[in-house]
């Protein structure tokens, strides 16, 4: 069998369904594994398997003839008795275990920036633990971190905006001033669908990034120009996570669950380690501003911004 297929886990979410769209334009033959085939419409190109990573049912059978497995799934909802890290690792090792038996050449993940000296909240830890699964599993895989990826469905840019939007004044707390490097959508997308075309980037753990280092502050004021406002900064002494996060959930309409480790996620710098990522892949990263608005007009096509 010609081991061409190119299998896609989290079809159904937001960058999975991206991804699954562009490598189908590109007429590369895609298997989506989901626990609903019916989220999914039918295309051509496009193989559609049901299964479940935590259980392992249809994994076996979605890797089966697959040279490239792009791993794009996150628990980060609570069960009975476990957690969304519990949940995760088990998934990975499931996944890792059958990639492996069923001779997958490479992986592909995407995970999360890890500030300098080792994830300092549960959340970027457990995409850590997941990247080192993947990578011990099936050695000739890859790794990608990315931090916020701007683009209409990105539910961490969604956060941001909706607090644009909706909040004359904007509280800032103390991680207002941490810094990080949000990459464009579109350049998160390249760089997945070209990995399995890139030697060079087997078995590595690779940063990408966009071109501009913006403070958290910074990304809310110019999100805030983009949409045309004007919006009234109070800074915070402190970061008052948990209270702030329950705020944020009720203001932006987003579970908490959700909301909660992203904020986590904002306690410290999060900068890539270097820039090698771009001079593999050859991809040249589109600023900041030019990504906001691609990402705020995608948005008004399909649904209205009161702030705009």
């Amino acid at each position: 069998m010609a081991r061409d297929l190119e299998l896609v886990t989290g079809a159904t979410g937001y960058v999975g369904g991206r991804l699954t769209d562009r490598l189908l334009r590109e007429g590369r033959p895609v298997r989506a594994l989901v626990r609903d085939p019916s989220r999914l419409a039918p295309r051509e190109g496009l193989e559609v398997v049901r299964g479940d990573l935590l259980s392992g049912e249809g994994v076996a059978e979605a890797l089966e003839g697959c040279s490239t497995a792009y791993y794009l799934v996150h628990s980060m909802e609570t069960g009975a008795g476990d957690d969304f890290a519990a949940r995760d690792r088990r998934a990975a090792t499931t996944f890792a275990q059958a990639a492996r038996a069923a001779g997958v050449e490479r992986v592909v993940y995407l995970g999360g920036l890890v500030p300098e000296g080792g994830p300092r909240s549960a959340h970027l830890a457990s995409r850590l633990e997941v990247e080192e699964i993947l990578l011990e599993g099936v050695p000739g895989s890859t790794a990608l971190r990315a931090s916020i990826i701007v683009g209409a469905g990105s539910a961490s840019f969604r956060v941001l905006v909706r607090l644009v939007e909706r909040l004359r004044f904007l509280p800032f707390p103390a991680w207002r001033d941490h810094r990080t490097r949000p990459i464009d959508e579109r350049d998160a997308i390249e760089y997945l669908a070209r990995t399995p075309q890139v030697p060079g980037a087997a078995g590595r753990s690779l940063d990408i990034a966009g071109p501009d280092v913006l403070s958290y502050g910074e990304m809310i004021e110019r999100i805030a120009e983009s949409m045309g406002v004007a919006r009234m900064p109070v800074p915070l002494p402190t970061s008052q996570t948990p209270a702030a996060s329950a705020i944020v959930a009720a203001v932006t309409g987003q579970p908490l669950e959700l909301v909660r480790p992203l904020m986590e996620s904002l306690e410290t710098d999060l900068l890539p380690r270097d820039d090698r990522a771009q001079e593999l892949y050859g991809i040249r990263p589109r600023p900041f501003d030019r990504a906001v608005e691609h990402a705020l007009a995608e948005w008004e096509r399909h649904e209205e911004l009161a702030a705009r």
